[in-house]
């Protein structure tokens, strides 16, 4: 399918001048890794009048980590998370999750910022932001801001994103205790599809645990009451069954195309059990390696 919609094409040459550009013209759009913006030209459900592309900015390619945190700036695509040896040694589950994004192709184009940006309840990115505690930061010709990730998603589509905003960094702290993760995308198929559940796992040192589903509700959702049942417990079945029974209390899946929304449930619960134990045993030297799946 074409694009017949014309409209400006412009690379500014800094961050300051692209801000500049789409608080000048007001129906503006970003172009970075396009995933997602060409389809959305091509079925006419986006009509800009300027694409601003911002894929060519040297410092929105990093990957760094500063102050016990890392940051993962606007032009960093699933693929340099991949091959990033600061995220296999320190976030492995992140390489993990970006390993389950659709094909090589698509990670090689896609990025992580304009994942969060899409805001579409399947994103791979979402849950995996939750489980971190992680902020956003970003810049518009007002200035800069951060802002807590679980306040960014506001629903379906929808950010807090304000009309000439960009963003150009997620922070992800980086616990202050050992920890391990498991990731967990339920797919009708191998291959490039997207989540019918999603689901990121950490087990933390001080035996806390932070649960975040993905494609099951409007938003990301991290399952604080789990999480509170099974602070500092011995995970035993009988708790187990008590935590999988909340997880009808954290999630509203709902049924389309992909799936209904009593499987996203079932499998819900399927997934927790598989990613918890998966999560513990990692963080005691005795789990199956980073990218092995678990479904």
């Amino acid at each position: 399918m074409p694009i017949v919609h014309e409209f400006d094409y412009v690379r500014p040459g800094s961050l300051r001048e692209a801000v500049t550009l789409l608080a000048r013209r007001r129906n503006s759009v970003i172009l970075s890794g396009g995933t997602d913006l060409v389809d959305l030209l091509k079925e006419n459900i986006l009509r800009p009048d300027v694409v601003v592309d911002i894929k060519g900015l040297e410092a929105l390619g990093r990957i760094s980590f500063e102050k016990n945190t890392l940051n993962i700036n606007a032009g960093v695509t699933f693929t340099d998370l991949i091959e990033s040896g600061l995220v296999r040694k320190k976030f492995p589950v992140i390489a993990e999750l970006a390993g389950t994004v659709a094909s090589v192709g698509i990670r090689n184009r896609a990025t992580v910022v304009g994942n969060i940006c899409s805001a579409v309840p399947c994103m791979d990115s979402g849950p995996l932001l939750s489980a971190y505690g992680a902020n956003i930061r970003t810049i518009s010709t007002k200035g800069k801001r951060t802002l807590p990730a679980e306040k960014f998603f506001r629903g379906n589509r929808k950010t807090a994103l304000t009309k000439g905003e960009i963003v150009t960094t997620i922070l992800l702290p980086y616990p202050e205790v050992p920890h391990a993760g498991c990731w967990i995308k339920l797919g009708r198929y191998t291959g490039e599809d997207l989540a019918q559940v999603s689901l990121l796992v950490l087990a933390l040192g001080d035996g806390s645990f932070r649960i975040a589903f993905g494609a099951v509700a409007p938003v990301p959702v991290r399952a604080r009451k789990i999480e509170t049942l099974l602070n500092g417990e011995t995970i035993t079945p009988a708790l187990m069954e008590k935590a999988k029974k909340l997880i009808e209390q954290e999630i509203r899946p709902i049924s389309d195309v992909r799936a209904s929304k009593e499987y996203r449930m079932h499998m819900a619960k399927v997934m927790f059990e598989r990613a918890l134990g998966t999560a513990i045993r990692r963080l005691n030297g005795t789990g199956p390696d980073y990218g092995t799946r678990m479904i």
